[in-house]
C-alpha cells in the first residue's frame, strides 16, 4: 500500500452519486492520477476511502468526511493511524 503524507489533494469525480461508484482524479505534484474507489470503511471510530491508481498495484489510503452532498479526502499525517487503517482495509479485502 502507498501512503503519501507531502501532497494536496484536489478530486473530483466523473459520474454517480455514490463515492465508491467512482473514479476519482487525484492532483499529486501537478500529475493527475485516475484512481478506482475500492470502498469506504470505518477503524477506530473514523471513515477512510481507498482508491486504487487505474496505472498500478498500489492502494492509496485518506480519511474520509462526507458533509452534505460534497466529501473531503483528509491525508493521514500519523503513522500509527495510517497503519491501523490499512490493516482493517486488509482484513475486509481478506473476507471479500
Amino acid at each position: 500500500m502507498e501512503h503519501n503524507h507531502d501532497h494536496k489533494e484536489c478530486n473530483s469525480c466523473s459520474c454517480g452519486d455514490n463515492p465508491e461508484d467512482l473514479t476519482f482524479f487525484l492532483e499529486i505534484d501537478d500529475e493527475t492520477i485516475e484512481c478506482e474507489v475500492i470502498g469506504i470503511f470505518e477503524a477506530n471510530g473514523k471513515e477512510y476511502i481507498a482508491l486504487a491508481p487505474l496505472d498500478s498495484d498500489d492502494v492509496i489510503i485518506y480519511g474520509y468526511k462526507e458533509t452534505g452532498d460534497d466529501y473531503e479526502l483528509i491525508d493521514i499525517e500519523d503513522e500509527k493511524e495510517f497503519e491501523n487503517a490499512a490493516a482493517v482495509l486488509d482484513k475486509l479485502l481478506d473476507e471479500e
